[in-house]
């Protein structure tokens, strides 16, 4: 077994990030789920409030721990004993984004990512349409765990 990191910007957390993680856990000791930040930019809400949005979905399962962290995402894995990143794939616009991005955090941090088709009922769902919706009003509560 091994440690593994999911990363994004969760915001916000969605019904489908919580699937990805929900059919990685038996895969792993232990899975990070890493809020990425830029310092230089501000974002709403926080970092560290969707650290804590996320750690109250997990509350209680000592596999998982919501942190936050700036930087290369290979820094991060590399500092915490990380063996693999996760990464969950809606289309084939995802797959070959991060088929890129999996290449590169291999040559510069040998480190794997595994990919995690999302179930078929969630694959509409992203953070920037649930972000659209708040703002228009709508009730995301179908969308967010």
């Amino acid at each position: 077994m091994a440690n593994a990191i999911f990363p994004g910007s969760f915001n916000p957390f969605t019904i489908g990030h919580k699937s990805i993680i929900d059919r990685a856990l038996p895969l792993f000791d232990k899975i990070y789920i890493a809020v990425g930040y830029n310092e230089q930019k501000s974002t709403t809400p926080p970092p560290l409030d969707r650290v804590r949005e996320i750690a109250a979905v997990y509350e209680g399962n000592p596999k998982v721990e919501a942190c936050a962290y700036s930087g290369l995402t290979v820094e991060f894995a590399a500092g915490h004993d990380i063996s693999f990143i996760i990464r969950g794939i809606r289309n084939s616009i995802d797959f070959e984004y991060e088929k890129g991005m999996a290449d590169i955090n291999r040559r510069i941090g040998n480190i794997e990512t595994i990919f995690i088709p999302t179930v078929p009922e969630l694959s509409d769902i992203s953070s920037s349409v649930v972000r659209e919706l708040s703002h228009n009003g709508y009730d995301i509560t179908p969308f967010i765990p």
